[in-house]
């Protein structure tokens, strides 16, 4: 399972049925895995062989062995632990956990909310995404989002997505609130994206 630890370096490498892989997990390869697999186009073993190749660079590798390759770089690499509290989504979208058996909404996704987390990310840590692909690590780029400050724009809008009414606000308050869940509801229709 993918989880940081600060006294292991980050993974460049790892070791298949004796054969040693270079990968790079950088964030922007991740997310162009997950707009892969998301592809209505492709079947399963052309999304697994184009994941394996952005990943490990390379497409020299034995038909069968595809399968396999992707099954174990995404429960090994990408997939999160559940024991630390984080699940993903095909997307790689972090879900958030059921509370007493009721289902939350989602609260964040990486394509839709992009530009959010774009300039969250400048906002609280002065790093511009763009300049970093294939050197922030998949990892890293989660354990950032994960942090993000209050007051960046992602995280308010988490807040906005997560809001429901209480006693004591005043209905202009309220309204206020509605018309900002409407905006950054996650189930709009991809056109308003443009």
């Amino acid at each position: 399972m993918c989880y940081m630890r600060l006294n292991d370096p980050l993974i460049k490498a790892f070791e298949f049925e004796d054969v040693i892989y270079p990968i790079n997990l950088s964030f922007n390869r991740v997310l162009d895995v997950f707009d892969v697999i998301n592809d209505d186009v492709l079947n399963n073993f052309e999304k697994a062989r184009v994941a394996v190749q952005i990943l490990l660079d390379r497409d020299d590798i034995d038909y069968p062995l595809y399968i396999d390759l992707w099954l174990y770089i995404k429960s090994n690499f990408i997939d999160s632990n559940e024991e630390e509290g984080e699940l993903l989504d095909l997307q790689g979208n972090p879900m958030p956990r059921p509370k007493h058996d009721e289902a939350q909404p989602k609260l964040i996704d990486l394509k839709k909310d992009a530009e959010f987390i774009y300039a969250s990310f400048l906002q609280a840590y002065s790093i511009n995404l763009f300049t970093c692909f294939d050197s922030l690590t998949w990892i890293e780029f989660k354990s950032l989002l994960n942090a993000l400050p209050d007051n960046t724009i992602m995280q308010r809008i988490i807040e906005i997505r997560q809001w429901k009414p209480r006693k004591g606000e005043s209905p202009e308050y309220q309204a206020n609130m509605q018309k900002l869940k409407a905006k950054y509801r996650l189930d709009r229709e991809e056109e308003e994206y443009g």
